[in-house]
């Protein structure tokens, strides 16, 4: 069964920038698009909706609007891809349960990043942001210049966490810079110790310079992890970047020049709520390219990309 990829609409020009996106994203990797309005509407207005649309029939209802807003959409994603198949559905829930809903059944969410006043797209929807923290399948917020977010640049970055980032991360991106011809570089930061202590006498070699061997290993198992690709399918190049600094400036820079960062977000105890770090929370505020959360489940985590 292939699972569609959905997208999330509202009406704004955010979403329907996911829209375009998303569009390529499916005709990329050969996915049905499924474009999902949510309206808590649609449940309120069920019992009087006919009676409504007789007395009034001139009246443009929340229906209708919703009905208006996936048309526009799908009349989008079919303008960016004429072969495209697209499904559409209005849903009677609040935007972030509807879509946590379809996220069992998708190979992605993407939603839009929705901006406030004076400095929009710079923040972040709280349904975008839920979705990244709970969504049991990949979620890509889009986000950034139209350069970033059309995919000229042909590279994809990867964020390396602490032992095992996740392998599904690492696969996610790995196709991502496949099905675009272009490269993947996964990065690993790694961090001196604010206070220093003094060396032992029997410790042999530089602390610093283990410090970057260890994340150097780290970032040579979190590739390994992906294994072979298909016979007949090629992989991407892949450049490998071990940089001491800051984890979140290192992947934002990193981002300016980028079609797409992935970052790996665990899944350990739903029963605790939202889980997503402050590295993740910060690129999806303010990464200058669409950002894919990919979950991992159940997997070690001792750190966060």
């Amino acid at each position: 069964m292939v699972l569609p990829l959905v997208v999330g609409v509202d009406g704004s020009e955010s979403g329907l920038r996911a829209v375009d996106w998303a569009a390529d994203e499916a005709a990329r990797h050969g996915l049905p698009l499924r474009i999902v309005h949510a309206s808590l509407w649609e449940r309120y207005e069920a019992a009087v909706l006919a009676d409504a649309a007789e007395a009034a029939p001139d009246v443009v209802t929340e229906h209708d609007i919703a009905e208006g807003i996936v048309a526009q959409a799908a009349a989008r994603a079919r303008q960016r891809v004429e072969t495209l198949e697209i499904g559409t559905d209005v849903v009677p829930q609040d935007p972030a349960s509807a879509l946590l809903r379809e996220a069992g059944g998708a190979a992605a969410v993407v939603t839009g990043v929705r901006g406030k006043g004076p400095i929009k797209e710079l923040l972040l929807g709280s349904v975008s942001l839920s979705l990244a923290a709970r969504a049991p399948c990949p979620v890509v917020v889009v986000r950034g210049s139209p350069r970033n977010r059309d995919g000229v640049n042909g590279r994809v970055v990867l964020g390396v966490g602490g032992p095992a980032t996740g392998p599904a991360a690492a696969r996610f991106a790995f196709r991502e810079a496949a099905v675009r011809r272009g490269t993947l570089e996964a990065v690993r930061v790694w961090r001196r110790p604010a206070h220093r202590t003094a060396p032992h006498p029997l410790l042999r070699g530089a602390p610093d310079h283990r410090r970057e061997e260890d994340a150097a290993t780290l970032l040579e198992e979190a590739l390994a992890a992906v294994g072979e690709f298909p016979a007949g399918e090629a992989g991407p190049v892949v450049h490998r970047t071990v940089v001491e600094g800051s984890v979140r400036q290192t992947l934002l820079d990193r981002s300016a020049a980028a079609d797409l960062l992935v970052v790996g977000a665990p899944r350990r105890h739903p029963h605790l709520g939202p889980q997503l770090g402050h590295v993740g929370h910060t690129l999806l505020h303010h990464a200058d390219c669409p950002v894919a959360v990919v979950p991992h489940h159940g997997e070690p985590v001792s750190g966060e990309p």
